[in-house]
């Protein structure tokens, strides 16, 4: 009796495996790359929130542990700062203002911030926070 042989099978390269592995490196180094980008601002330790969300160009004023006031990292009085908020707001009628407030700073202070950009006629007001670990 006679088997059949069959035709050896020609070999081939499996394209998918290496295309999956292409695709994660990619999302890989796009996550790193942003983990990696500069905030321009004076350090402070923001306090913690459920949800976080950013403005669009947002004029940023820091406030550190001490209480010193920064406008777009330069110290600023608090006695000025209504001065330069309207300077800035008689430019761009829709500004926001972002506080970034330390964890430690008196309340006392973050309201005077508060106010004198109110005065001002800052129509946008939010207080910078970072998100909070949510424990499931």
């Amino acid at each position: 009796m006679k088997l059949r042989r069959r035709p050896p099978r020609k070999a081939r390269i499996e394209i998918i495996p290496m295309i999956d592995t292409v695709f994660f490196l990619l999302v890989f180094f796009m996550m790193a790359s942003l983990a990696m980008t500069v905030h321009g601002g004076i350090p402070v330790n923001l306090p913690k929130a459920a949800r976080a969300e950013a403005t669009r160009a947002p004029v940023s004023i820091s406030i550190s542990r001490e209480g010193a006031i920064y406008l777009e990292r330069e110290p600023v009085e608090a006695a000025q700062l209504t001065a330069r908020l309207q300077a800035r707001a008689r430019t761009a009628p829709e500004l926001a203002v972002v506080i970034e407030a330390d964890t430690d700073v008196l309340h006392g202070r973050v309201v005077d911030v508060m106010d004198a950009a109110r005065r001002a006629g800052v129509g946008k007001l939010a207080i910078a926070v970072s998100p909070r670990e949510v424990k499931r």
